[in-house]
């Protein structure tokens, strides 16, 4: 006689999943909470939307992933930061329009649930929208049976924010003259990790708790430094300072995200050398022999965040930043682009 199967006999532990609702509850009531009006566990995830202090209020969403960093959380079995890497690649996004995160969502997906892991991605989670100041409201977490190897997962981050209209930074404004500041960066945040990997476990052939003496620690650690959130420093900024555009700087590095917000009648002028690099980027230039063009095209080089600024605020807005924390760097200016020239100038 055919034995009567379950979900369970196919790895689906749906008992399981039932009692990890009960512990991610613990963790979501952690993150702020102003006007949620749901718990975990239900269909939807239902938010208050105060709208009395926009004029004309604006959504303004992003959803990211984390990319093959999540490689180097498998392969060191710590899974409490990469969380926060999700949270930062969605928020900075739309802190770039100036844009407060009203909600985060998140999508988990493993072969067979593992509690453990699962905790410790979700705390990191948790953690990302405290310094947000972002509610985590709700997510999924599915189990797929023979999608994933074993202790390996995928991670999906979606935010929702919102901005008055009048207030949107769009690069509408950048003018010539306008100034180029460098936000800095917490190391190689979240973009270039297939490269990353390749020059460490394949060239150098580097375990992933080798020590490295140029990083002043193993190289499992500093991949895994989690990426710098710059919403709540961007939103005191430009509460008070006019800020004409922002980019935040990730996959396609300086280039590419600079041009996306900087008219095509200007030209980003750049001065080599005028802000401080951690030392990764130099260790994985030399180690592969790395062209600079090709640094500057895959990696954010040490500037997590660009501001276009008018020059007579730029001294501001350098010392807010500095005030804050943050290391800021006058980087460049924009200027006059001519049809033939290109849109960035290194100097």
């Amino acid at each position: 006689m055919t034995k009567s199967l379950t979900y369970a006999d196919a790895g689906v532990d749906i008992d399981k999943a039932a009692n990890f609702i009960n512990t991610i509850k613990k963790i979501v009531k952690q993150t702020p909470r102003s006007g949620v009006m749901s718990e975990i566990g239900g269909f939807g995830g239902l938010l208050s939307l105060n709208t009395e202090h926009y004029d004309r209020p604006v959504l303004v969403s992003s959803t990211d992933g984390v990319g093959t960093k999540l490689k180097i959380a498998f392969m060191t079995g710590k899974h409490d930061t990469i969380g926060i890497d999700l949270v930062a690649m969605c928020v900075n996004d739309i802190a770039v329009q100036g844009a407060k995160p009203l909600f985060f969502l998140d999508y988990l997906s493993m072969g067979s649930l593992d509690t453990e892991i699962a905790a410790g991605v979700v705390n990191g989670i948790a953690e990302g929208c405290k310094q947000a100041k972002c509610p985590l409201i709700g997510g999924e977490t599915a189990e797929m049976p023979g999608f994933y190897s074993e202790s390996e997962y995928d991670l999906a981050g979606f935010v929702v924010g919102i901005v008055d209209n009048a207030k949107i930074v769009d690069g509408s404004e950048i003018r010539m003259g306008h100034k180029l500041i460098g936000i800095g960066s917490s190391g190689l945040h979240s973009n270039g990790y297939s490269l990353v990997r390749k020059i460490c476990f394949e060239v150098l052939k580097l375990k992933i708790d080798s020590y490295v003496p140029e990083l002043g620690r193993t190289i499992g650690e500093e991949l895994l430094e989690p990426t710098k959130i710059y919403s709540e420093t961007v939103r005191k900024v430009i509460r008070d300072l006019p800020v004409h555009g922002l980019a935040h700087i990730t996959g396609g590095g300086i280039v590419e995200n600079l041009l996306r917000v900087i008219p095509s009648s200007c030209q980003a002028l750049i001065e080599k050398g005028s802000w401080d690099i951690p030392p990764i980027f130099s260790f994985l230039q030399d180690a592969a022999s790395i062209t600079d063009k090709e640094m500057i095209r895959t990696f954010n080089n040490g500037l997590g965040m660009i501001a276009v600024v008018p020059e007579g605020v730029a001294q501001d807005v350098l010392e807010r930043l500095t005030a804050m924390g943050e290391k800021a760097f006058l980087i460049g200016e924009i200027g006059e682009r001519k049809k033939s020239h290109s849109r960035i100038k290194w100097a």
